[in-house]
C-alpha cells in the first residue's frame, strides 16, 4: 500500500483574463507514502511539465470554499452553469490561475480519501517513516556482518 498512486490527467483552464481560457492538460498525483501532499503537474509553453505541491486538505476545503493564503489559494466557482475550481499559484517567477472541472477534481479526491481518510495521515506518515528505518537498520547490519562467515567484523 505504502507505494500506492492515484493520478487522474484532466483538461484544466489556464485564465488569462476574465474572457480569455488557454486548455491546459494537467496531471493531479497522490501518493499514499506522502498522504498530506497532491501534485499537480502541467505543460504551459515549456517542453518539461511545471511540478506544483501542497496541502491536500487545501485542495478538499477549496472545492466548497476559499482556502488557502499565501503561494497557494483554491476556490469554487462557475463558469457556464459547472462548477469550477480555481486555483491559483504564485512563484517568484510569476503567478497562474487555473480552472478545473469540479466534479473530476472532486472524484479524483474521493479516491485519494478512500485509500487515506482525513486525519489519519499521521498513520500512514508513521508507516511510511518505519519502512525507511527498518530499510537503513537492515543495510546497516548487512554492512556491519562479515561476508565469510556472517560475525560482526569487529568481533574474533
Amino acid at each position: 500500500m505504502k507505494d500506492t498512486v492515484v493520478e487522474r490527467e484532466l483538461m484544466m483552464h489556464l485564465v488569462l483574463s476574465p474572457q480569455d481560457r488557454f486548455p491546459v492538460m494537467a496531471r493531479l498525483i497522490y501518493r499514499v507514502a506522502s498522504p498530506c501532499i497532491v501534485h499537480i503537474a502541467f505543460h504551459i509553453d515549456s517542453e518539461e511539465p511545471v511540478y506544483w505541491f501542497f496541502a491536500r486538505e487545501l485542495l478538499m476545503d477549496g472545492v466548497f470554499r476559499p482556502s488557502g493564503s499565501g503561494d497557494v489559494r483554491v476556490w469554487p466557482a462557475r463558469r457556464a452553469g459547472l462548477g469550477v475550481v480555481m486555483i491559483w499559484l504564485s512563484a517568484p517567477d510569476g503567478s497562474v490561475l487555473l480552472e478545473a472541472p469540479a466534479a473530476a477534481v472532486a472524484a479524483w479526491l474521493g479516491l485519494t480519501v478512500e485509500l487515506v481518510p482525513p486525519d489519519t495521515e499521521s498513520t500512514y506518515l508513521r508507516q511510511t517513516m518505519n519502512q525507511v528505518l527498518d530499510s537503513l537498520l537492515k543495510s546497516i547490519d548487512s554492512h556491519d556482518q562479515d561476508p565469510q562467515d556472517g560475525t560482526p567484523e569487529n568481533q574474533t
